[in-house]
């Protein structure tokens, strides 16, 4: 399972409570540029829609300039392949103010690719500064004990 692309951000800004795996649907184009490392998942979110799940802010490059067709969007939304009952599951959450956000894309055994998504609340001010703190010590004691 190699990571094509990851939302390390999202970590920090969000309390991640549940995570899903889903497929997208995408275009061979963006296939080929996502395997040459081109996607960013940084301000991507996803909306639950008509009963579809849509994933905006995914940007994909064209793989290549050149030869992209004509009217190609890199930040088009895009279709995720969920079940039913994760979809109505989900749209309930975000009913309760939870926000569904992308933290990896990556390629599964069977050569296809997939996200994983996570149901997420928002952190404060505070709550993070408490995680910058606690990384901090953490990684001092790490070197500390390095030291000995």
């Amino acid at each position: 399972m190699s990571s094509l692309a990851e939302n390390k951000r999202a970590r920090f800004d969000y309390e991640v409570l549940e995570t899903f795996q889903a497929g997208i649907e995408l275009t061979g184009h963006e296939v080929r540029s996502l395997k040459t490392r081109g996607g960013s998942l940084f301000g991507g979110h996803v909306m639950i829609r008509g009963g579809e799940a849509k994933l905006v802010g995914l940007e994909i490059p064209s793989f290549q300039p050149k030869n992209a067709p004509e009217g190609y969007d890199p930040a088009r939304t895009k279709r995720l392949l969920l079940k039913k009952d994760e979809i109505k599951h989900l749209f309930g959450k975000t009913q309760e103010g939870l926000t569904i956000v992308p933290i990896k894309l990556y390629n599964n055994p069977r050569g296809k690719i997939k996200i994983e998504i996570a149901l997420a609340r928002g952190r404060k001010k505070h709550d993070k500064r408490e995680l910058i703190k606690k990384r901090d010590a953490e990684k001092e004691i790490r070197k500390n004990l390095r030291r000995k």
